[in-house]
């Protein structure tokens, strides 16, 4: 790998790109990923797995509907909170540390559901799990991005969405498995996360701190050395020492710049706001949960469940893996676009079958919807959020574009149904797909191709430094 010299500095920096033959992903890298990416398997899995269980709980705690959707909404509430302040720990104690206390969550949750004696005890676990979902989707693809090669970042970091899709499909698996099984499957269905979340926790004590963390944020330059020769080891060592002034240089200027909401800040933070909105009001979460009621108006009623539990997660699953495939070679950039244009299409054309009774194309228009979410924003949104900040302010960015995300899926969800009780439901599709225009003019006015660039060199590029 050769060295260049920047006009802007006065000391040479590490290429881009065009350095020679890409160098090869090692399996420690890949380990690593995985293993950090397992934390999106637990949160589908769990977000899901309530779906086998919930019809059972309301007949056995006898609950009203409204406290039965309080219970059912309490890991959303949780999630909501993780991912506002899921930054803290990332930042105070680590990226290691705060991913094996994500797996924690989950056991406590997965055992505490499985074992509730009553209403109480079955939210306060929910509200737990949900928790270690926000904090997951804050420090997970953060620490991805961190010991990432440029060139792989993409497609490992993306391996997040990944596991969250995967850990959906198995979890309508799991359920469907466990559903002859007495009358405590229920409790089976719930329970059975604890040993996935297990094995995760186990993993992470295998995995090493974040270069950029122990450098930038904790000052231990020795440490994150030894760490940036295992994550870059076809580096010479003067090549790591320049990534460590780079990367120490990156938490100087944050600790000069003061605090996150700051002017100097503005382009990360309109990107890390708008690529969680848009994500949200291209109406992806509203039909996810109510696919049934979706089918139900076009006259499927009696295909709604396994269209929803087997077409559209296999959909998403194989879609989601065509991105990963895509998201380091045609870049990030590319595929909003591309999932652009597929929102738009889908979402028209649904819009226009509700509007002209045309009820037979929509279950092509949904899967069609879920093609594009899942090529375009779903592999996207949490490489980009990662990739776009300064190091010593990625976990607050992070947790930035996570809580808005959150917070627009917990509105989203709530007001749906009253939405298509209002309103035809040609007009709110309509409404979606005017969304999704809007995306792709942002996507053309303001995203950057973050694609084999260095995080420090991001900067740069947003005009940070």
């Amino acid at each position: 790998m050769s060295v260049i010299i920047t006009p802007c500095a006065n000391r040479p920096v590490l290429p881009t790109k065009g350095a020679g033959p890409e160098p090869r992903l090692t399996w420690l890298i890949l380990f690593w990923s995985i293993t950090s990416a397992l934390a999106g398997f637990l949160f589908g899995f769990d977000t899901v797995v309530i779906s086998g269980a919930e019809q059972k709980i309301q007949q056995i705690w006898g609950l009203s509907d409204a406290m039965h959707g309080f219970a059912m909404g309490a890991a959303l509430y949780g999630t909501v909170l993780g991912s506002v302040f899921g930054g803290l720990p990332a930042d105070r104690i680590g990226r290691k540390k705060t991913l094996l206390a994500i797996g924690v969550f989950y056991i406590i949750s997965s055992l505490g559901c499985a074992f509730s004696g009553g209403v109480a005890e079955f939210i306060v676990s929910r509200f737990i799990g949900g928790v270690g979902i926000g904090v997951s989707t804050v420090v997970a693809p953060l620490y991805i991005s961190e010991i990432a090669p440029p060139r792989h970042r993409g497609r490992l970091a993306g391996m997040f969405q990944f596991n969250i899709v995967f850990g959906i499909v198995i979890a309508y698996v799991s359920n469907a498995l466990l559903a002859g099984i007495g009358d405590h499957a229920w409790r089976w269905m719930l329970g059975v996360a604890a040993f996935p979340s297990l094995v995760y926790a186990l993993m992470c004590l295998f995995i090493p701190e974040s270069p950029r963390w122990l450098i930038g944020r904790k000052g231990d330059r020795v440490a994150g050395l030894e760490v940036l020769s295992r994550t870059e080891p076809y580096s010479t060592p003067e090549e790591r020492e320049i990534m460590a002034d780079d990367i120490a240089q990156a938490g100087v200027q944050r600790m000069a710049a003061g605090h996150f909401w700051t002017w100097r800040l503005r382009v990360p933070i309109a990107l890390a706001f708008f690529v969680a909105f848009f994500n949200q009001l291209s109406g992806i979460n509203a039909i996810l949960y109510f696919a049934p009621r979706i089918f139900e108006m076009t006259g499927l009623g009696a295909k709604a469940a396994l269209l929803q539990s087997v077409g559209i997660g296999v959909t998403n699953l194989a879609f989601t893996f065509i991105g990963l495939f895509l998201i380091d070679r045609l870049g990030r950039r590319t595929l909003l676009f591309i999932g652009s244009f597929g929102y738009i299409i889908s979402l028209g054309f649904t819009a226009w079958a509700f509007f002209t009774q045309h009820y037979s194309i929509v279950p092509a228009c949904i899967f069609g919807f879920i093609a594009a979410h899942a090529v375009g924003q779903g592999t996207v949104i949490w490489v980009l959020i990662s990739e776009i900040f300064p190091n010593r302010q990625r976990a607050e960015g992070q947790a930035l574009g996570s809580s808005t995300h959150w917070i627009f899926a917990a509105l989203l969800t709530t007001f749906f149904p009253k939405m298509v009780s209002a309103f035809p439901p040609g007009y709110v599709f309509l409404f979606f797909c005017g969304m999704m225009v809007l995306q792709l003019i942002w996507v053309k006015l303001m995203v950057i191709e973050t694609k084999g660039v260095p995080l420090e060199q991001v900067q740069q590029r947003l005009g940070i430094i």
